[in-house]
């Protein structure tokens, strides 16, 4: 009867990691300020998603979430300041339709890193940083928190934010352990029949 309450004890627990570890594929939305995140004078946006390196992970931005490195034309996307861009009316910068709101102001470099003014861009714990943009597919390049910043040489000036979607792949230790979980689940169940079976035929 100890054996048996032991291994039902393993197997919640097999449970437990592989709901943990299911969890970890949805989906995760935050928001980054062009202010508050500036990487000259911010600090970077706490996502709650841990990575360990070489994790596959992807991060999303609508390619009409705008936000602004200053007074016109610095309106961006999360892409950054690559060329000419209009006001359609009904975006974030309130202007009217046909107006000037972005040009190409070059690149920033800081850190080693040269990304357009105003891109979307990363940082695992205390690796380095890399750009995102609109849109990230790839492997975490070191171990810890994602943190996410407005890529700007001055945040005084900064306004409005991006909603940044993020989606983190489970290591192969993750997924074990979801297996696991199942195949606990499965083996109580059966076990759970054998058990009414025997019952039934005493």
């Amino acid at each position: 009867m100890f054996v048996l309450q032991v291994k039902r004890l393993l197997l919640a627990c097999a449970l437990i990691s592989g709901a943990a570890g299911f969890s970890a594929t949805a989906a995760q939305a935050v928001i980054v300020d062009a202010y508050m995140n500036s990487s000259s004078g911010g600090t970077g946006d706490l996502t709650g998603v841990f990575l360990t390196a070489g994790q596959s992970f992807t991060v999303t931005v609508d390619p009409g979430d705008l936000w602004s490195a200053g007074a016109l034309p610095r309106w961006s996307n999360a892409d950054g300041l690559t060329g000419n861009r209009y006001a359609t009316g009904s975006d974030d910068s309130g202007q009217l339709a046909g107006t000037l709101i972005g040009i190409d102001f070059g690149l920033w470099t800081q850190d080693g890193l040269s990304l357009p003014y105003g891109t979307l861009v990363g940082k695992i714990g205390a690796g380095n940083f890399f750009g995102i943009g609109t849109s990230f597919s790839g492997l975490a390049n070191a171990t810890g928190e994602l943190k996410l910043y407005y890529w700007d040489s001055n945040y005084g000036d900064n306004t409005q934010f991006v909603s940044a979607e993020i989606s983190a792949v489970p290591e192969a230790s993750t997924w074990a352990m979801m297996i696991l979980g199942f195949f606990g689940v499965g083996l109580i169940a059966y076990r759970r029949k054998l058990s009414a079976s025997a019952l039934r035929l005493a």
